[in-house]
């Protein structure tokens, strides 16, 4: 079915056919996330890794993102967008091979980290390109792109899980070299447009100014400190690299940026770990109720992906009715209410939560990619990706880590606590030593040890660590809220001056407040 784009002339067939080849490839960056997120309890098992160490690998299936959409955001428009698409494909490719051939935590790590700078760099790609190619209908058509997102965590879900749990977890990666494939045979022959920046005149350097000191210092903090923390850098080390790129930023921009984009910059790490935290989680954490109804845990994702899917196609419709800032806050409180839900509910009222949950989080994502890029089109594809960029370091630093150092934390205090009750020694037997990550001190389970223990020991093991990890939904309920928030003041901000109103350059008639 051919969608049309609202109040302007239908898209020509090659712009679609481009449109097309970016939206296969939002599908293969949905195919690395949700079959690495079906197979982390095989992971664990078979390496031995505790929850926080699967957080973290986790977590590095997230953050190199922002890596890679900066840099190519920086040189996107010098390189052209072709040729970090082959990079793309290469990344993808080859983390899937290093996967597969794994023999423990470090080559998943590194493999997961390859396919993340893969899928930054086709968002650095995609979005300039669905952006500039629809400059008047943002919301819907990035929407529609990222309903690719959401459709490649469905298909790739599906496959995955009906494989089934006693398939070998390599199998279920492989997947991801399928769209891999077809995105690189689509891609190689479509032009591609000029980016609308570069289109209307702007310059590199006022590009730069939109993003000024105040949005260097956020994103570059959280990608100095997250590499920080992988290489072992001293906290003072990270200070002073993180202040001389951001001084570096200032004295060439002299522009501290737009304090709008700075303030949505902010927003955006609640609302990625509301999203993508939680969804890096999903499935492990709703294992236990899922399989009281005979079903694996990642169908929970399956589910909500599905619903994000579907609805992704009316979101301009939507927004053109209450707004992006109205969508974007009524999907925060839906969002908070289906997750304090999910934290308690069993059996088939996890669906109902879940259902709830799947529609807040279902416009998140693109419609603040669209805001962003409505009122900052002097930016380009610098304001737009770093904006999805923070969003992807913020999931994984903060999102997926907190999550498994939350379960870490509650299974250990709540054995220890079981021990002190019942005089055993259940904690000094199946918890290991203190380990540190970025949230603090931890102890976590050992698998190897667990797997030996009586049934007795066992039981009491599986229960704790069951209840752990549906309480851990309950702490992320915070951040939606944080978003409910700052979208209300937001609301009232615009609404004290005349009304939300895009921004279009080189607009051929005023563009209409929502």
């Amino acid at each position: 079915m051919q969608i049309q784009e609202t109040a302007v002339a239908a898209p020509s067939g090659k712009d679609m056919k481009l449109f097309y080849a970016c939206f296969v490839a939002l599908v293969t960056t949905a195919f690395g996330f949700i079959t690495r997120a079906v197979v982390l309890p095989q992971w664990g098992v078979e390496f031995n890794l505790t929850q926080t160490q699967l957080g973290e690998i986790a977590g590095v299936g997230l953050w190199p993102f922002a890596i890679s959409i900066v840099l190519f955001s920086l040189i996107i428009d010098k390189i052209g967008y072709k040729t970090a698409m082959i990079f793309a494909f290469v990344c993808h490719l080859s983390a899937a091979i290093i996967t597969i051939f794994a023999d423990g935590y470090w080559m998943l790590y590194i493999g997961t980290f390859i396919v993340a700078i893969g899928n930054g760099t086709v968002e650095a790609v995609t979005n300039p390109v669905v952006a500039t190619m629809f400059p008047r209908a943002k919301v819907k058509w990035l929407s529609i792109l990222h309903a690719g997102w959401a459709g490649g965590l469905v298909l790739g879900g599906v496959m995955a899980l009906l494989l089934g749990e006693e398939t070998k977890w390599e199998y279920k990666i492989a997947l991801i070299i399928l769209p891999t494939l077809i995105y690189a045979i689509m891609m190689i022959p479509r032009k591609f447009p000029v980016n609308e920046r570069v289109k209307a005149g702007v310059s590199y350097k006022e590009m730069l100014q939109e993003v000024g000191a105040g949005g260097a210092l956020i994103i570059v903090g959280l990608i100095v400190f997250q590499l920080g923390a992988v290489f072992g850098w001293p906290l003072a080390a990270n200070i002073v690299l993180t202040l001389l790129i951001t001084g570096f930023f200032w004295m060439y921009t002299k522009s501290f940026g737009q304090p709008l984009f700075v303030l949505l910059l902010l927003i955006m790490i609640p609302l990625a770990t509301t999203e993508l935290g939680t969804d890096s989680w999903i499935s492990d954490l709703m294992s236990p109720e899922m399989g009281k109804l005979g079903l694996q845990g990642g169908w929970v994702l399956v589910y909500t992906s599905a619903i994000m899917f579907v609805l992704r196609f009316f979101a301009g419709d939507i927004a053109h009715k209450i707004s992006p800032l109205g969508l974007l806050a009524t999907c925060s409180a839906i969002a908070a209410i289906g997750l304090y839900m999910m934290s308690f509910s069993s059996g088939v009222m996890i669906l109902l939560a879940a259902t709830i949950y799947g529609l807040g989080k279902t416009f998140f994502w693109p419609t603040m990619l669209a805001l962003v890029s409505e009122r900052f089109p002097k930016g380009g594809a610098l304001t737009l990706n770093i904006t999805g960029g923070l969003g992807m370091i913020a999931a994984g630093v903060i999102g997926a880590g907190i999550l498994g150092f939350i379960q870490d934390k509650s299974v250990d205090s709540k054995i220890a606590d079981y021990d002190s009750q019942n005089n055993t020694a259940i904690h000094s037997t199946y918890v290991t030593e203190k380990k540190t990550s970025l949230f603090g001190d931890y102890g976590g389970l050992d698998q190897n040890k667990l797997a030996t223990a009586s049934d007795a020991d066992k039981e009491t093991v599986v229960t704790i660590r069951e209840t752990a990890k549906k309480e851990a939904l309950r702490y992320i309920v915070i951040f939606p809220l944080i978003m409910l928030v700052s979208y209300l003041a937001l609301m009232a901000y615009f609404k004290s001056r005349g009304g939300y109103k895009p921004i279009v350059l080189e607009e051929e008639a005023p563009a209409t407040p929502y």
